[in-house]
């Protein structure tokens, strides 16, 4: 057993650390099984010969535990790495892939200490990792057998509504501590969590930089209650899941790119607007939209453009365009089409026409001002009547365009 002891998130390389054989199936691919312990002794043990069974390379990081865990390993061929003081779930996967990348690894599967997870389905992954390197890889737990409690649940709808939200990603299992990272990933993300938000923080920024999110089935087991050993705080935990969330949120509908670390191919200087549709449409469709993508996030921010959402329109927008996975640039250029005065005034006439049978032909401080409440009424029947239309011309024109300007595009 090779031991190294620290007392913080990032190791010192031990020269004396050596490595074994791994299984001829997994070798070439650079893989360790990673493993962050806090007095988990109870089911540690279990849970490392079963990995071991598995694959050679396996890495217990103990994460200040008190329950003097690394006595069970005796005699276990494992890494083990120490941290003097508990420092968090997400410290300990970031030092493991540190002493990993160290080691010559380019991939970590991290698996619970508490048994949760079974090491057999490590398995499942490697077809996975072969075809995909550059990706991070969820285990799916399958929640229809297991006692599984309902915290548990709710807190994973709860993960994967926001995962949604934010990235236009969906995952059927965001909460799963059972995943692969590629070391490429983890060392060019801007990380900051360090405990259980850690594993969301990871996906979100993750996605924005481009790197594909897969996940595979895996089976789950929950002892009985009394027999749980569980380290998440009710109260911190969730304000934290809270508060980052909160982030992450404010920061997907900004309208800003992010940095992407994966098949990066956006042009630096290359502005969006509607003013220069070809040249923008040039633009987009470098970035892996087709043009049935590019016309969709069209025809939803002329939609909702043209609704009256007063001073809510580009947040509306961005969230729609996020959980729809449209592209965000493309459906806020689009509702520009709709700035003030013609749009709305469209639909005022339009709701004026369908409540009176007349237009509207006074404009007076009158009809806008003291008869504002009303004029709102009528623009948004109007917008009900126009935002459809307007979203179908709007697409399918965006759509005639970009088909042509992808046929003209030099193949590859």
């Amino acid at each position: 057993m090779n031991m190294l002891s620290l007392n913080l998130p990032h190791p010192i390389p031990n020269p004396q650390m050596t490595t074994s054989e791994s299984h001829p199936s997994s070798a070439s691919l650079g893989i360790v099984i990673v493993i962050p312990v806090y007095n988990h002794s109870a089911t540690l043990r279990s849970v490392v010969s079963q990995a071991l069974q598995m694959h050679d390379e396996v890495m217990v990081v103990d994460d200040g535990s008190t329950d003097d865990a690394a006595s069970f390993l005796q005699g276990l061929n494992v890494h083990l790495i120490r941290h003097r003081q508990n420092l968090g779930k997400g410290a300990a996967i970031l030092t493991a892939a540190q002493e990993a990348r160290r080691l010559g690894m380019t991939h970590i599967v991290t698996i619970d200490a508490d048994g949760q997870h079974n090491p057999e389905d490590f398995k499942r992954f490697l077809p996975l990792i072969k075809g995909s390197p550059d990706a991070i890889i969820v285990g799916k737990r399958d929640f229809k057998n297991a006692d599984v409690p309902n915290a548990n649940r709710f807190g994973r709808g709860f993960s994967n509504f926001w995962l949604r939200l934010q990235t236009g990603k969906a995952l059927g299992d965001a909460q799963s501590g059972f995943r692969v990272y590629p070391l490429s990933v983890l060392e060019n993300l801007k990380l900051h969590e360090k405990r259980y938000t850690f594993e969301i923080e990871v996906l979100v920024k993750a996605a924005w930089a481009g790197v594909e999110l897969l996940e595979t089935d895996i089976s789950v087991y929950y002892p009985q209650a009394k027999e749980r050993v569980t380290h998440f705080h009710l109260f911190l935990d969730n304000v934290r899941l809270s508060r980052l969330n909160a982030k992450l949120t404010m920061r997907s509908i900004l309208p800003w790119p992010h940095k992407k670390i994966v098949n990066s191919r956006k042009r630096a200087g290359e502005k969006i607007t509607a003013l220069h549709p070809l040249k923008s449409l040039k633009t987009l469709l470098t970035e892996n939209s087709s043009p049935v993508q590019l016309a969709s996030a069209g025809a939803l921010g002329v939609f909702l453009g043209t609704l009256p959402l007063i001073a809510c329109h580009t947040v509306a927008i961005l969230f729609a365009a996020g959980f729809l996975r449209l592209n965000k640039i493309a459906a806020v250029s689009s509702s520009q089409l709709c700035v003030p005065p013609l749009v709305p005034a469209l639909c005022i006439e339009t709701g004026y026409f369908v409540r009176h049978g007349t237009f509207l032909t006074e404009i007076s401080l009158k009809t806008l001002g003291y008869q504002a409440p009303e004029r709102l009424y009528e623009w948004l029947i109007g917008s009900l009547i126009l935002a459809p239309a307007m979203a179908v011309l709007i697409g399918g024109t965006i759509y005639i365009m970009a088909f042509f300007v992808s046929l003209r595009r030099p193949r590859k």
